[in-house]
């Protein structure tokens, strides 16, 4: 493994470090309350920092999210690369790409994103879409949103069009939120919508039922602590050859949502990282400052070692967040990797805000305080996309099961 950003996105995280810097002061912060911070977005896609990110990877993205994260810049970066850029760009039609690309690029287009899938949204053969999601991030800022339906499939949705509405939620959250409300939306599948009947080579025009299942058994030895042996049957769905087009195109669905809700992942694991950093630079630097018996904070040792902690645990999210992103960015398998990294954002993210602002001292209980955005910051990246013990008890299926894991598009395209 090597972490080592290539010469692009170095300059690429010095631009963005720069800039994030500049503008996201804190009387602009404050300013902007949970809003977006319009010059700052205009600023980020002049610059091209949201076009760079097709060019430079994930891991460009995380190290680019990582500086966002340090001063809380208030704009849906993240967000958008993520959830528009990103997903049309791996899983789009040329169609799609060619209309869409080019606005999200320069920023004219921002995309929020409606995941994980709740089974809250139900789409119709005629691709409308209903029902709601209660909490979606940046919503109030976005043209388009990515939901995903009760079977994992894609949509993206024009937040300005027929049937959609936007409902602003109160919450805690640092940044601007809604609930999205779907009555018949119609939805634009993302991939390409597949008309009722519409079937890939090989499959007939106008086969509508794929091949009758036959259950596969396998046996398989459990260790148990009986002195007696004992197994399992698990029983599996085996088709004929020349599997439908229903099947297949399933199956894609599935891989697609699994990638988009990974990449996700960690992408606000590197946000958090950076979340995490500047909340530690600030408690650094109020320790080093702060004299308690006419002695600095920073030399006592139960300061020191809370600090310690919370360094180890922004490494940690830091690493595994690079990780996952290196491995998606050289086509090898990252799902496992992903969810690891959303641990550690999760579990470790919450101790590290939360040591912050402790070390802040009675400092740290003031609203108005900037490590109070970090905090606030930190507690909603906890529960987003999956609090920690969601992400481990889909960890532990996914390293029970036998399915593979996600890998790049191309890797798995040419292994079938």
């Amino acid at each position: 493994m090597d972490f080592t950003p290539t010469e692009e996105q170095t300059a690429a995280q010095g631009l963005a470090a720069r800039i994030f810097r500049d503008l996201s002061t804190h009387e602009r912060l404050a300013a902007a309350g949970t809003g977006t911070d319009t010059e700052l977005w205009k600023e980020l896609c002049a610059a091209g920092l949201t076009a760079a990110v097709e060019e430079i990877g994930l891991l460009g993205l995380v190290l680019l999210v990582e500086e966002q994260g340090r001063v809380t810049a208030q704009v849906p970066f993240a967000s958008s690369c993520v959830y528009g850029l990103l997903a049309v760009a791996e899983h789009g039609t040329d169609e799609q790409r060619e209309r869409l690309l080019p606005a999200l690029r320069d920023g004219t287009e921002v995309a929020a994103g409606a995941l994980p899938a709740r089974g809250g949204i139900r789409a119709d053969g005629e691709g409308r879409l209903s029902g709601s999601v209660p909490y979606v991030p940046w919503l109030r800022d976005a043209s388009l949103v990515l939901v995903a339906d009760a079977e994992c499939r894609l949509w993206i949705v024009r937040t300005d069009g027929p049937g959609v509405a936007t409902e602003p939620v109160e919450t805690t959250a640092p940044w601007s939120a809604a609930r999205l409300v779907l009555d018949g939306a119609l939805g634009e599948r993302l991939g390409g919508a597949g008309a009722p009947g519409e079937r890939l080579g090989g499959a007939g025009a106008h086969e509508e039922v794929r091949a009758e299942a036959t259950p596969a058994y396998e046996e398989r030895r459990v260790e148990a602590t009986p002195a007696h042996e004992e197994g399992r049957v698990e029983a599996t769905p085996a088709y004929e050859e020349g599997r439908p087009y229903e099947d297949r195109r399933a199956r894609e669905d599935a891989r697609a949502y699994e990638r988009v809700l990974a990449v996700g992942r960690i992408a606000f694991a590197g946000l958090q990282a950076g979340v995490c950093a500047g909340s530690l630079a600030l408690a650094v630097a109020h320790t080093n400052t702060r004299e308690q018996f006419g002695r600095p904070l920073s030399t006592k040792q139960a300061v020191l070692m809370r600090a310690a902690d919370a360094h180890m645990d922004t490494e940690a999210i830091r690493v595994t967040a690079y990780e996952a992103a290196w491995r998606r960015d050289t086509g090898l398998p990252y799902r496992r990797q992903a969810l690891t990294a959303a641990w550690w954002a999760s579990e470790a993210g919450k101790r590290v805000v939360h040591a912050g602002q402790h070390l802040h001292g009675g400092t740290g209980a003031d609203l108005d305080h900037p490590v109070h955005r970090h905090f606030l910051w930190g507690r909603q990246l906890d529960a987003h996309l999956g609090c920690g013990s969601e992400v481990l008890q889909e960890l532990g299926e996914l390293l029970a099961s036998a399915e593979e894991p996600v890998r790049e598009a191309a890797t798995e395209e040419g292994a079938e």
